[in-house]
């Protein structure tokens, strides 16, 4: 079983890029491994390191005023390809969450099928985002997936946000879409049962 989803409380790592793609978020050199583990090493692998190895220290993963398990990223993030390693680069890495004000759609479930949860907000709301973490990167962010709500602590401003019913109850218990069905194994076999 997978950590459930609940309220989430974390200070925030901005990326004001937009049309952010696939191949930036897992460049394609990686995408030979067909194991999840290690991919968040190589998570904006371009943007993080020179091709020497060396680290580039002004970009933001690299920068220790920022941390924390909310990526804030800009708008039409996760387009281009719709390899799922993009989003075992983001949960590998450890962010459970990624706000945006639009998010390519299968990107968009690739994160919910990883335990990542993907909140679209308004972009007046992102813009207040940016500019609250800018000024403080202290700021913190509540998530509620129970009630689909984002807040932004430093303002109390919140928006309310949409999710598939079916992937939210997945994420509050901790189930993939296996044990989905094994938690319903008993029901499927009764409806096998009576329709014979």
């Amino acid at each position: 079983m997978k950590q459930k989803f609940g309220v989430i409380t974390s200070t925030c790592v901005p990326l004001p890029l937009e049309n952010v793609d696939t191949d930036q978020i897992i460049p394609a050199r990686f995408l030979k491994a067909t194991d999840k583990s290690g991919f968040g090493d190589n998570l904006f692998r371009d943007w993080r390191y020179g091709k020497d190895g060396a680290v580039i220290k002004n970009f933001v993963l690299n920068d220790p005023t920022y941390s924390g398990v909310i990526l804030v990223a800009g708008k039409n993030f996760g387009c281009g390809s719709s390899r799922e390693h993009a989003a075992w680069a983001i949960a590998g890495y450890g962010f459970r969450v990624v706000v945006s004000s639009f998010f390519a759609d299968i990107h968009k479930n690739n994160e919910l099928n990883n335990f990542v949860l993907p909140v679209t907000v308004s972009e007046p709301f992102l813009k207040e985002l940016f500019d609250c973490i800018n000024s403080n990167p202290k700021t913190e962010v509540e998530v509620d997936l129970p009630n689909q709500t984002i807040t932004n602590k430093a303002t109390c401003n919140s928006e309310r946000f949409e999710i598939n019913g079916y992937k939210k109850h997945c994420l509050m218990n901790g189930l993939d879409d296996i044990d989905y069905l094994l938690e319903n194994k008993d029901k499927i076999e009764e409806w096998e049962r009576l329709n014979k």
